[in-house]
């Protein structure tokens, strides 16, 4: 397949429409850009020789174009000493070198459009391959975020399904636990002033009893 003729089908495709139909857009924008840089770099290397076909066929046209005027004065120098057979010799060699500046025009116009048809291209591919590249883009940063986002999903479904909670609650019981065995261990409570205040009752009622018992003794 010829270059412009690649470059054509490159120029010419939808690439929104070939990513819709991959099974793996990522990997077919991969391979669509690597193809338009490969063969951007052929078409500037095609178009660097065309230029240089053209700066050869300028200096050949100027060469030729010199013969042109070179043969006309040797003609007219025959004509000057009366040797027409000369004159008419140098004449077939002008008339030659006027044909080979004809044929040197026609290339060097057809050069020119091959020149432009390079050009333009390369243009049209650079525009296709920016908007590939940047497909290219948007597919490894939605890549990026998918994996990532799994990633974080396989983690709260492994913490759903674990017995990660499980061990929190163990944890809290031993604290209970350990709480619970601190307090039986330590001092007993001091009485409150309610107790107080009801022992001091009750020491009254001995001390009443005490005195009656000690009255009937002494009669």
């Amino acid at each position: 397949m010829g270059i412009f003729t690649r470059a054509r089908d490159i120029i010419s495709s939808n690439i929104n429409a070939m990513l819709d139909q991959a099974e793996d857009p990522e990997k077919i924008v991969n391979l669509m850009v690597r193809e338009m840089e490969d063969t951007l770099i052929e078409l500037k290397a095609s178009c660097a020789g065309a230029k240089a076909a053209k700066r050869r066929i300028e200096q050949d046209r100027e060469a030729a174009v010199k013969q042109v005027a070179d043969w006309s004065a040797r003609a007219q120098r025959a004509v000057d000493k009366g040797r027409d057979d000369l004159a008419r010799e140098a004449l077939i060699e002008k008339r030659r070198q006027v044909e080979h500046v004809d044929a040197l025009d026609r290339e060097h116009a057809q050069c020119s459009g091959v020149i432009d048809q390079y050009n333009e291209d390369m243009k049209l591919l650079e525009e296709k391959l920016n908007a590939a590249r940047e497909k290219q883009r948007v597919l490894v940063q939605r890549h990026i975020h998918a994996v990532h986002k799994r990633r974080a999903q396989g983690d709260i479904r492994r913490m759903e399904t674990s017995d990660v909670f499980a061990r929190f609650d163990d944890v809290e019981y031993r604290i209970e636990r350990l709480e619970a065995e601190a307090d039986l261990a330590g001092p007993p409570p001091l009485p409150g002033l309610s107790e107080a205040i009801d022992a001091l009752d009750d020491d009254d009622e001995i001390e009443q009893e005490l005195r009656k018992l000690k009255g009937a003794s002494v009669r």
